[in-house]
């Protein structure tokens, strides 16, 4: 059934007409899809559960070292700590940090050394060679290797096992020389590692431990004390025997070592894993040498499992949209972790490898809503939210005189990070969508008690105008939760009447002088957090078309510069140019708070062509032709910080919610689309997994075609 918006006016005054059928896309082998060339561009990402591997080293982009053959930078990382330090807060009260956080050593793994491989090449020793080509995709990565005549293949991979493999092969019989030590960080005072040498099982094996300087309170003083892998086992094995194992141990107590495997087309692996538990750290590395290609073909099939099945499909007439678009996917399903320890009961995702490992306050806002897109939401999308809750359940907050109550921006097993902030908000509203598409009660329910009601009792907190909308998600959560008594008191918090919330949006037009700009501050410095209003459903629609006009489109003084948006306005860069400034020109999490506010003004038009024109620019580099996520852009449009950033995920956001205009609520048995087909396309197609079956939505220049969907339909103009 084709369903245009006449039609729809016409049968069902747009009201429900319902569809049936179903529509679940062919398989597609995304890990091979997404496969990109990132040699002297990136460095290499693989991630397990608690197993994260960086192959080589670039600093904000800019190489330092290349990858090489074997494991460089393999680390566990189960959240245990924040950084490189496991001490306990000394400050009192709500605000007491916990054990492990540390303001020190976050990217710890640029100083792991595991296996480094040198290549001995009839008799001559080649030292660490550079791939000529290395691979990425969400499996595994594929480095090749000419070595003095030689060529030389290796696949990387992290198991389901926690554990990192090497499988190297070799045109002709060669000697592999790798050589690392334990564990030992710039901040570290002393090691009192030990390291055995496990013959049968042609492994090493290192009890790791020391001290480094930490600092976990935030204006706290420097203290010492044990570092993250203290009492932790690595294991390091080999599937050949190796010959001419050598240890030693320097004046700082750590432990070097280094072998020689051979190797040649049969092939040799290498492989790494940590644990608390030295056997079950032996057993993790022996058993992904010994079945090594059942395991690479499970992590690849599984991979590819969640990318077909697990989120919604989509294809466009221009393929680099549709590769961005599983790219972000990847990451963000790459980032999950599940620990199952302390404050870390539920899976949730994460932001950043090359930054602070663990879900994060801020990012959260928009990661919990891409989750709520996901199959299996008990998996996927439940625990971005509920994470929190240990924090707020164990009265883990600041609070300020006047009952406000600000969560710390991330967390772990048993710290969190004493920097506070109020975007928690918008947490609810995530949940509240997680409801919209299930109809879980009892997820709402633990939402709401122990955490939101008691977060927020007593003072609402705004983030970017949303306390209106917030205030009445929380008090449907109390009525269908069972807390009927708590209803009016939410009705209270926060004034709704038409007059008030006129007045409040009304009082931050065009302030301290910048016309047509919303909640301009004093200072001058307009950054994008003035379009983020408009996500309010109480924004008023003439200010956005106004705002847009004025500020988006405007190359001299506004928001559009070599592509949209600029994370500060230009007007306001002419007066601030720290290095910071400069480094954030262009930010993803700015683009999507600031584009769908544009998509909820109904802008549309606009909405659209802004959005694909940030896409290209922001998440594809043209020369390299492949999709990227960057932390940020410099002003000059250079890349700045992390590689492989889930700070982009809002952009999943941006084709679901924005481009395809897509909402549904399943206890309401209604789908909404308010569709936003870009002019630069003829068609577009989602597919989403709904009720255990696929909607299928197909856009054109004739309406909106649905086919398969369980709920009733509801066809905007």
């Amino acid at each position: 059934m084709r369903l245009t918006a006449a039609a729809v006016i016409i049968l069902a005054g747009v009201c429900g007409v319902p569809v049936f059928g179903s529509e679940k896309p062919a398989f597609v082998d995304y890990c091979e899809r997404l496969e990109q060339e990132v040699q002297g561009r990136k460095h290499g990402f693989m991630a397990g559960n608690l197993t994260y591997y960086v192959g080589g080293f670039h600093a904000s982009w800019e190489r330092v070292e290349d990858e090489t053959i074997g494991l460089t930078h393999p680390f566990h990382h189960d959240l245990r700590s924040r950084g490189v330090g496991l001490l306990k807060s000394e400050v009192k009260g709500t605000e007491h940090t916990g054990t492990g956080n540390d303001y020190y050593g976050w990217e710890f793994y640029k100083d792991t050394r595991v296996l480094y491989g040198s290549v001995i090449v009839d008799g001559e020793l080649h030292v660490h060679p550079r791939p000529r080509s290395m691979r990425w995709r969400p499996d595994k990565m594929v480095c090749e290797y000419e070595v003095g005549g030689v060529m030389i293949r290796e696949e990387k991979f992290i198991g389901s096992n926690d554990a990192a493999a090497s499988v190297i092969t070799s045109s002709r019989p060669v000697a592999l020389r790798f050589s690392g030590h334990s564990f030992y960080h710039r901040n570290s005072v002393s090691s009192s590692a030990e390291i055995k040498v496990d013959k049968r099982n042609h492994a090493l094996v290192i009890r790791e431990g020391g001290e480094v300087k930490s600092r976990p309170d935030p204006g706290g003083r420097d203290r010492t004390g044990p570092c993250v892998y203290t009492g932790m086992a690595t294991v390091l094995c080999s599937s050949r025997e190796p010959a001419l194992v050598q240890i030693n141990q320097d004046d700082r107590g750590v432990q070097h070592y280094e072998f020689e495997v051979p190797c040649d087309g049969n092939g040799v692996v290498v492989s790494w894993a940590m644990h608390d538990d030295p056997g079950l750290a032996l057993a993790a590395a022996r058993s992904i040498i010994a079945d090594h290609r059942v395991m690479l073909r499970a992590k690849t099939a599984e991979l590819n499992r969640q990318l077909n099945e697990e989120v919604p499909w989509f294809r466009c007439p221009d393929r680099k949209f549709v590769d961005v678009y599983y790219y972000l996917w990847a990451l963000y399903l790459m980032y999950y972790i599940e620990v199952g320890k302390g404050w870390e009961q539920e899976p949730h995702t994460q932001t950043a490898v090359n930054n602070f490992l663990g879900i994060h306050r801020y990012d959260a806002a928009f990661q919990i809503k891409v989750g709520s897109w996901t199959g299996a939401k008990s998996r996927y999308a439940y625990g971005n939210v509920l994470t929190w809750k240990h924090l707020t359940r164990n009265s883990r907050y600041r609070e300020t005189p006047d009952g406000l109550r600000l969560l710390s921006d991330n967390k772990g097993t048993s710290w969190h990070s004493g920097a506070y902030g109020a975007e928690t908000s918008e947490h609810v509203l995530g949940a509240w969508q997680i409801y919209q598409h299930t109809g879980d009660v009892d997820f709402l329910k633990s939402c709401y008690e122990d955490h939101f009601a008691k977060l927020f009792w007593r003072r609402l907190p705004n983030m970017a105008m949303n306390q209106f909308e917030v205030a009445e998600a929380l008090e449907k959560m109390a009525g269908l939760t069972g807390n009927e008594a708590d209803v009016g008191h939410w009705r209270r918090i926060i004034p709704r009447d038409p007059e008030h919330v006129r007045r409040m949006f009304e009082d931050r037009w065009g302030m301290n002088g910048f016309s047509s700009y919303f909640a301009a501050p004093k200072n001058g410095m307009l950054m994008t957090n003035g379009f983020w209003a408009m996500r309010s459903p109480y924004f008023p629609k003439h200010y956005a078309r106004k705002m847009v006009e004025s500020w988006a489109m405007d190359r001299e003084k506004g928001f559009y510069g070599a592509f949209f948006p600029l994370a500060m306005s230009r007007q306001s860069m002419k007066k601030f140019a720290t290095k910071v400034d400069h480094s954030f020109g262009y930010t993803p999490d700015t683009a999507y708070f600031t584009l769908d506010g544009i998509f909820r003004q109904g802008l549309r038009s606009e909405a659209a062509m802004l959005t694909l024109n940030h896409i290209a620019n922001y998440n594809f580099h043209d020369e390299w032709g492949i999709p990227v996520a960057p932390e940020a852009y410099r002003r000059d449009l250079t890349l700045f910080g992390d590689q492989y950033s889930n700070f982009n995920a809002g952009k999943i956001l941006l084709y679901l919610e924005g481009l395809g205009g897509l909402s549904y609520s399943v206890p309401e048995n209604t789908m909404t689309i308010d569709p936003a087909l870009p002019q630069d396309w003829d068609w577009m197609e989602f597919r989403l997994p709904i009720k255990n079956e696929w909607t299928r939505i197909r856009y054109d220049a004739e309406g909106v075609e649905v086919t398969g969907c369980p709920l009733r339909v509801v066809l905007r103009k």
